[in-house]
C-alpha cells in the first residue's frame, strides 16, 4: 500500500433520520447495498484504494483480519523415520504469510513492509519466516512493531519461504518450486529455506548438533510426500533441545536481595489453567518495565513434572508479534 494512501472516510454514508427509520426500516442486504453505493458515490475519485482499505486488503497496523491458515508442526518422536523428511534449520523470525496481495502476521495484521519489498513477491500464496539472521528476533521483532516501511534496516531483512500454502502435491513438489522462487536473483531478500535429505537418525542428531552449535533453535522436518493442510500436523515436525509454550502475565511478584524494588518473578497462567512462576530469564530492564498484566509471553522448557508443571522454565520473550 502506498505510504500516502488515502484513509477512508470514517462516515461515507448519512444515516437515515429517526422518522425515515420509523417509516420504513428496509432488510439488511438493502440497507448494505445502499451504504456501500453512497461509498462509492462520494469517494469515487478514491475509488480504487479507498475500497481496498475499506475491506482491509491494503497493509495498515489498524487494519485487522482473520488469521491466515497455517501449517502448524508437532514434536518430532524418536521413533519416526528422518529419512522420509526434508528437513531445514528452524529460524528464529516472525512467521509472515503473504496471499498474493497482502503480507500478513499469523494473527492476521498486515506488516508494514516496504514497497518494494512486497512489490519484488509472486501473485501466488507464500508461507515463510522474516529474519536477519541468528539472534536477532529483538531487533527483528522492534522493526516491525514500529510499522516503518521506509525504515533502512529493512534492507537487512530476507522473507525465508518455506510452504506454499493451498498448493497441490507432495512437499517435495513444492520444495522445488520454492528453490525457482528463491533463486531470482532480482528479488534478493525473497530466499528459499534450505531443504536436505538425512539417510538415518544418526545423520539427523549430527546436523541438530551442528545447528545448535552455531546458535541455531533446532530443525524443522516436513514429510517429503505431506499435501499441505491448515493447522496442526503431524507431517511436520520440530525437533529442538527445548520445548517452548506461551503463557499469560497474571501477576508481578516483588523480588528479593538483589532484586529487591524490583520484579523477581512473573506469575502466568498456560491456557489449561496451570499457573508456575517464571523468572530465570528476564533482564534487569525487563525487572524493572515486566511485561503487562494480561499480556502474553513464549517461555521454554525441558519438559513436564509428572504433575504437569514446566520443569526449569524460563523467560524468552513477549508475544506480542504472532
Amino acid at each position: 500500500m502506498p505510504a500516502n494512501a488515502p484513509r477512508t472516510p470514517s462516515s461515507p454514508a448519512t444515516a437515515p433520520s429517526a422518522r425515515s427509520r420509523v417509516r420504513r426500516l428496509p432488510d439488511r442486504a438493502h440497507y448494505d447495498a445502499q451504504t456501500v453505493a453512497a461509498v462509492v458515490d462520494a469517494a469515487h475519485l478514491l475509488r480504487g484504494v479507498a475500497l481496498a482499505a475499506l475491506l482491509c486488503v491494503a497493509p495498515s497496523p489498524t487494519c485487522a483480519s482473520q488469521p491466515p491458515a497455517v501449517m502448524l508442526g508437532e514434536r518430532w518422536h524418536d521413533e519416526l523415520d528422518p529419512a522420509a523428511y526434508w528437513v531445514s534449520e528452524k529460524l528464529d523470525g516472525v512467521r509472515a504469510i503473504w496471499d498474493g496481495r497482502v503480507l500478513r502476521l499469523r494473527s492476521g495484521r498486515p506488516i508494514a513492509a516496504p514497497h518494494w519489498f512486497l512489490g519484488g513477491l509472486p501473485a501466488e500464496a507464500l508461507d515463510g519466516e522474516l529474519w536477519m539472521g541468528r539472534r536477532s528476533f529483538d531487533r527483528l521483532s522492534g522493526l516491525i512493531r514500529r510499522n516503518a516501511p521506509d525504515d533502512p534496516a529493512w534492507q537487512e531483512v530476507r522473507y525465508m519461504l518455506f510452504d506454499l500454502p493451498g498448493a497441490d502435491g507432495p512437499f517435495t513438489d513444492r520444495v522445488e518450486h520454492l528453490r525457482r522462487l528463491g533463486a531470482n536473483p532480482a528479488t534478493p531478500w525473497l530466499q528459499a529455506v534450505a531443504q536436505v535429505r538425512v539417510a538415518n537418525r544418526s545423520a539427523l542428531q549430527a546436523l541438530f548438533d551442528d545447528v545448535v552449535r552455531s546458535g541455531g533453535e533446532g530443525l524443522m522436518l516436513h514429510h517429503a510426500d505431506a499435501h499441505w493442510s491448515p493447522g496442526r500436523s503431524g507431517a511436520l515436525r520440530k525437533l529442538t533441545p527445548w520445548q517452548d509454550a506461551e503463557a499469560r502475565v497474571v501477576a508481578h511478584l516483588p523480588g528479593k536481595g538483589r532484586l529487591q524494588g524490583l520484579t523477581g518473578s512473573l506469575l502466568v497462567e498456560s491456557p489449561d489453567g496451570r499457573r508456575f512462576r517464571l523468572g530465570s530469564g528476564l533482564s534487569d530492564a525487563q525487572r524493572r518495565d515486566p511485561p503487562p498484566l494480561g499480556s502474553m509471553v513464549t517461555y521454554r522448557y525441558r519438559e513436564l513434572t509428572p504433575s504437569g508443571q514446566p520443569r526449569f522454565p524460563r523467560f524468552l520473550r513477549v508475544r506480542d508479534l504472532p
